[in-house]
This record gives C-alpha cells, structure tokens and sequence, in this order.
C-alpha cells in the first residue's frame, strides 16, 4: 500500500531508508488488523491474555520497569529560537535535535516491522479536528492508537483531501533510559521519540500531538488545544451545561468526567454526560461562544483509585475490549489494582506478589478503552460542531488556603487564576512526589511554546461579542487539622458544579470577596452532607493573610517569565493584590481602642 499524497509517500520512504525495517505495514483500522496485532503480540510476550470469561477481550501489556511515566526532562520543545520555547520547556536547536535523534534512528528497525498509522484526533467530520500520521516499530503503539485516535483508511483520505498532517516518528529503540528522548518541533509540525513504549512518550496522537505540537497550531490558529476533561450536566428540566475542566495528573479528572450523581440529585433527574476525560480543543463558534472537541477516542486511564466506591463507571468502562498496562493479576488471572477486591498473585512486573517490593501494581499504571464503552458517553462527543462551554474550572491538590470553589472576576481574572494554579506533584510524572509546583492551566509539562505568549493568546479571546464561559477555581482537597479530607468529592462535586451553573444562568447571587465570588450562605445544597457549619466555613475560607502572601508568590512566578509575560497579568495580579490589602481585617490592637 501507498499514499496518494506525495508528501506522506515521500516522508514514508525516507523513514524506511533510515530505520530499515524488515516489512512497513500500513494501518487500515480494521477489527480484523486488530486482532492480528492482538494474536502477534500474545506470541511474542507483548501481551498476556487476561480472564476472558470475566474479562473479554482484555489483555496486559507489562513495560520495562525504567520505562512507566513521561519523562519531561528528556523531552524538549525544538524552535529555531530558544526564547520561542520558553521557560517551561526544555529547549534544543532544531538541527542538532535531528541530527541527534536521525542517529538514534538510524538502523533501528532492522528486524521489525514498520507500522504506519494515518489518524485524526477528533470527529473524523470535525472542522475543529486534526490529523497526523505516526510511523512506529512498535504493535502495542498501533493497537493503543487504534483505540485513542480515529485511526485508518478514514482518516487517511482526510489526511490526502488536506494535503497536511503532524508527521510523528517513533521506535521503542532498547528501551535504554539513557538513548530516550521525546523532540517536539512545533514550526515544522513534527515529533521524534525514541527509546520508550511508555503510553504519552509512544502514543504520539495523545500529549505529543494533542496538546505540544497542537498548542503551536490552535495559537496560530486563533483556537485552544488545552489539558482538560469535557462534560455535560444535565439537570431535571433535560437542559445539559457543558463544562470544561483542567487539574494536574492524579487530581479526579476521571472521576470528574464520569461522575456519578448522589442519590438525591439522581432522584431529582440529574444526569452527568461524558465527552471527554483528559484533552479538549476549543474555538469561538459565530455565536461567540466557545465550542469543545475531545480530540481523543479513547480513555488512557490510571487504573489505581479506580474501583466501585470511586468510579463505577469507569470500572464498567474497563470491563471489556481493553489493554492494560503494568497492572497486577489475581490467580485466575483478572486484572487487579490496589482499591479492588481480592489479592494479587502476580505483580506489574510479573513477579511473585511480595509487599516488601511496593504497590502490586505501578501507581501510574494504566488502560486504554474506547470512549464510547463509558456507561455516560454522550452522543455529542461526536459533534462536528464541538459542544457550547458554559464554564471553565481549574484546579488542583492544595491542602490549605485555597477555598472549595470561587469564580472569577471576569475574563482575565480566569488566566490569572489558571495561570497561578498549583498542585502537589504525583507519580504520573518522575520525580519526588507531594511536592508543591506552579502548574499553569495544567499545562506545564504540554504547552508547545513560551508560557507567556500562552497566557496572551488566552487572554486575546476577551473580545467584542465574545460570549465567553465564566472562570471557576475548585479544591477538592483541602484537609482539617487532624490531616482528613474536609469534603467528601467524588459524586458531591455536583453539588458545586450545580452552584457554579446557577452562576451561569444568574440564580445564586454569590459571596463578593477579593480573590473573587464564593457561594453565600444557602447557596450550595448540602442538606443531605453530614458536614457541620465549621467544616463548612473552613471549606469557603478566605485567610487575608495567607492570600496576601500567595499573591507575592504569583507575583514571583509570573515574573519568572520575563519580559513576554502580558502586561495585563501583572497589572491583574496587583488588582487582586490590592482588593486583598484593602479588605484585611483590622489590627486587633485598633479594634481594641
């Protein structure tokens, strides 16, 4: 098989004439391709086929044990100009990036099999959508790509209408973690990883394309390629608020997009629709307001704190047709995670189960499923249109200060509040965990250029006639003194999803404060919570003092950009600032007098 489109053949050729592969294998898409994967794999080891009686069609697919979280030191944003990539990235002159990466390549598919995968991320019909085209060596990449991106024969003849695509190159290489590298080049819409089979570094559809190399298109594109779940909320009237929402890895993404109502509320005839759980892609639509696509097809979930009490369905979602990756398995072979019922025999890396050797299953362990296998899929994740934003919300896992939720001021005082966000860092990513970092819009790790022309490009969507989605900030995790969680999450978060629609369509007047409107007295529906008046109040703080102190510290960071940081953060910064220091209670000492 051959592409019509020159370019594609001609890039396809020059790959081969690298890397050597023994045969190249163009992906059509099929069910009947997959399972040829699937049967290849469980030969070679690739796969171990898991309990098809409780578990059709599932498999465990177990990586190197040096090889189970993106790697974001070694991956680097390639612009001609170093100020172009920004702070935030890792940043190498393009042409020592090829040259570096051409040697890694060079031979390295001798032996093996090149696949080529023509997908689109998004509806294969979506204006909104992209396409891209990924060559790998390796078939667990293929049967991953299958399920997370509208791969094969459709999106190729997309790809030949338009005449452009992301060209993405990869191969497993050793799997040695000191030949790994993940090379974005944004000005040429390319990406290079070699040396990992890790889901984000070798799925070059998902953080690589959607959201690096996508971020540098939808700027010069007048769109936004953002790190957030999509979902829609329909309440007893059948009318459905959609909502996009943006927290680091390990922060209830997942569970946020797949949330199940509480009782009550389902009584009620609340009901919670999902589009998508990890990457949305956002333009203004002729009416002004901001229209959402899930680019991805598929879920590449952690599997651990997945279980009935947090996220049936997920756990649904997982039953069947799905590849994970480093989980443990019980005797008669079901997958098994630490929060499921039963044992581990068998750990991630194939082990007798010892708990002197850690969590039975990696704690960034994974599986990929079709999204349309979600109990609470929702139909208009297939909207070519995209579905219309009522509400952005961003979060994070702070364990003081921050309050349950407030909202924005306006538009530009939502930047500042996603541009200041922050979270404890988790294993998702390597490096120490439980540490505090500044995680801008969620997007530290993914966004393809320079933070501060990130942030100007998000603010120049305030415009005339722009019908923008009001700015939320959630904390689902602040703790009391004795170190609990004070709100109880998962399905409760409808409750604060309610207020902030009740916002939207100018029901709840709200609380005034300076870091921006929280609910008033009444206004969150907690009547059936066992939460006492104290938690409450804890729970929608607003400590001056430690305010005052976190705004310096936004100060700092948004400083730590240089001169491309907008004006017009700064100046936002000190509006809230100033609100603060003007509302601070008075000394007691003059209030004594």
């Amino acid at each position: 098989m051959s592409s019509k489109l020159e370019a594609l053949q001609r890039w396809v050729d020059e790959v081969a004439k690298l890397t050597r592969p023994a045969q190249i294998h163009w992906c059509d898409g099929s069910d009947a391709e997959y399972q040829q994967l699937v049967q290849h794999m469980l030969k070679t080891g690739d796969l171990i086929e898991l309990n098809q009686q409780t578990h059709p069609g599932c498999y465990l697919h177990r990586s190197s044990p040096s090889d189970v979280a993106r790697v974001e030191h070694l991956t680097f944003v390639c612009t001609k100009d170093e100020e172009d990539a920004g702070p935030n990235n890792h940043w190498m002159a393009p042409t020592e990036a090829h040259a570096k990466m051409d040697a890694l390549f060079e031979g390295c598919m001798e032996g093996r099999t090149m696949y080529v995968i023509p997908y689109c991320m998004g509806p294969i019909d979506s204006p909104l959508a992209r396409c891209g085209v990924e060559i790998t060596d390796s078939p667990y990449v293929v049967a991953n790509m299958r399920t997370m991106t509208r791969m094969g024969a459709a999106a190729l003849a997309r790809i030949e209408r338009e005449g452009s695509f992301v060209k993405g190159l990869h191969s497993t290489g050793e799997l040695d973690p000191e030949r790994r590298f993940i090379m974005h080049f944004p000005e040429e819409l390319t990406i290079k990883s070699y040396g990992s089979g890790y889901g984000g570094n070798a799925l070059l559809g998902k953080k690589c394309h959607a959201l690096r190399i996508a971020s540098y298109q939808a700027k010069s594109e007048g769109w936004l390629a953002e790190h957030m779940l999509i979902v829609g909320i329909e309440n007893p009237k059948g009318e459905t608020h959609y909502v996009a929402a943006a927290f680091p890895s390990a922060c209830g993404k997942t569970n946020l997009a797949m949330l199940i109502p509480p009782e009550g509320y389902r009584q009620d005839g609340w009901k919670v629709w999902t589009v998508g759980d990890d990457i949305c892609w956002m333009r203004p639509g002729a009416d002004g307001r901001l229209y959402a696509i899930n680019p991805e097809a598929g879920y590449f979930g952690v599997a651990p704190g997945t279980s009935d009490n947090t996220n049936p369905n997920a756990l649904s979602t997982i039953a069947r047709d799905t590849i994970y990756t480093n989980v443990a398995i019980t005797a008669d072979n079901q997958p098994w995670w630490e929060g499921l019922p039963g044992k581990p025999v068998t750990d991630w890396q194939g082990r007798p189960y010892d708990p002197a050797n850690g969590p039975a299953a990696h704690p960034n362990s994974r599986f990929t499923v079709s999204a349309k296998q979600c109990p609470t899929w929702s139909p208009h994740a297939e909207d070519a249109q995209g579905v219309p934003l009522s509400a952005i919300v961003f979060g994070g896992r702070r364990p003081s200060l921050i309050p349950l939720v407030f909202e924005a001021k306006d538009w530009a005082h939502g930047v500042l509040i996603g541009a200041a966000m922050g979270s404890e860092t988790t294993a998702a990513a390597t490096g120490a965990v439980g540490v505090l970092r500044r995680d801008s819009m969620a997007m530290k790790p993914f966004a393809g250029y320079h933070y501060g022309d990130y942030f100007r490009h998000w603010l120049s969507f305030d415009k005339p006639g722009a019908k923008l989605p009001k700015i939320f900030h959630v904390n689902w995790f602040r703790k009391g003194e004795d170190g609990s969680f004070l709100w109880p999450g998962y399905g409760d978060n409808l409750r604060v999803l309610e207020w902030m629609i009740d916002r939207v369509e100018g029901r709840a007047p709200g609380k005034q404060t300076p870091i921006g409107t929280l609910p008033a007295h009444g206004e969150l529906k907690l009547g059936d919570l066992s939460l006492d008046s104290a938690t409450v109040d804890t729970l929608l703080d607003v400590d001056h003092a430690g305010w005052t102190a976190e705004l310096a510290a936004i100060g700092e960071y948004l400083h730590s950009f240089g001169a491309r940081m907008p004006q017009q953060l700064h100046a936002e910064q000190q509006r809230v600032a100033k609100a603060l220091d003007e509302a601070a209670p008075a000394p007691r000492s003059a209030v004594a007098s």
